[in-house]
């Protein structure tokens, strides 16, 4: 094991940092030993098979052209909870821990009938429905790649979402919605002149479907999002966002012009505006 993790910090030294590498050693070693990280330090001891040697390669191959490590080995975790992770799909990300944990602390105690819109890989839905035992939860995004990994997350945590296409932007196809307690999204958000500030693992390897928005219109997304909120959630109804944090004024602003209240803009761990949510007060006006 010991000449197998030495190989590794070799291979990757000058490519990625030196804490990079001691967790990516872990996660590989994880996957060809199906060791936990105590293990695999207890282990060090222990001779790697050939064919084991060929797979950790293989991994590092592929890590060397800064291929992600979750689509390598097709897995990553969230809140805690396994999911795949297949080429065409978005990788869940820590910062959206964050907003998962704000909807459930502020509404575990609730029956919500729950849209995520812009699914991705489920990673909120299915965290949701997990966590919110009374939780009724629809998925949607429109990508099929999405909608089948959603549905494969959905079966591999035994939770169910109902997912389905939807296309947010143009309304199509057309969909029966039912009354809705809570609305999250976290939509493509990153402007087309951020592209220069990315990783090269991220701009060559995930999908701009689910990462772009155009210079001109950075708030389409929630704008649409919040316009169909007005129409399918219920009074006093929720909706969170996951934003870019230089637009964490403008979406304020965009949703107290649209009847929400109570809104809040929240920090991540980072310091970063990354989280909104808004309480949706609807007139007699938009009642009737």
């Amino acid at each position: 094991m010991k000449a197998g993790i030495a190989s590794i910090r070799k291979e990757l030294a000058g490519i990625y940092s030196v804490e990079e590498i001691d967790s990516l050693i872990f996660l590989i070693l994880g996957k060809v030993k199906g060791y936990s990280r105590t293990q695999v330090l207890l282990a060090s001891d222990e001779n790697l098979t050939a064919e084991e040697l060929d797979e950790i390669n293989q991994i590092v191959f592929r890590l060397k052209k800064n291929e992600p490590i979750q689509y390598i080995l097709g897995e990553t975790e969230f809140y805690g909870l396994p999911f795949y992770t297949v080429s065409g799909v978005l990788i869940p990300r820590p910062e959206t821990e964050e907003l998962v944990q704000w909807i459930i602390q502020e509404n575990q105690h609730t029956e919500p009938t729950i849209l995520d819109i812009g699914t991705g890989s489920g990673c909120i839905a299915v965290s949701l429905r997990k966590n919110i035992p009374k939780s009724t939860v629809l998925a949607c995004d429109i990508s099929p790649v999405c909608i089948k990994t959603t549905r494969l997350n959905a079966e591999l945590n035994h939770t169910e979402v109902s997912v389905f296409e939807y296309d947010i932007l143009n309304n199509s196809p057309e969909t029966d919605f039912p009354e809705l307690d809570i609305i999250v999204s976290n939509p493509p958000y990153v402007r087309e002149t951020e592209k220069k500030l990315m990783d090269k693992n991220v701009l060559d390897y995930e999908p701009e479907l689910a990462l772009f928005v155009s210079d001109t219109e950075p708030l389409v997304f929630y704008t649409r999002i919040a316009d169909f909120a007005q129409i399918h959630l219920k009074n006093g109804g929720r909706i969170y966002f996951e934003i870019n944090e230089a637009f964490g004024n403008e979406c304020l602003e965009m949703l107290q012009e649209r009847c929400f209240s109570e809104i809040i803009l929240k920090r991540d761990i980072h310091d970063k505006n990354r989280m909104i949510r808004a309480v949706l007060i609807k007139s007699d006006q938009t009642n009737r």
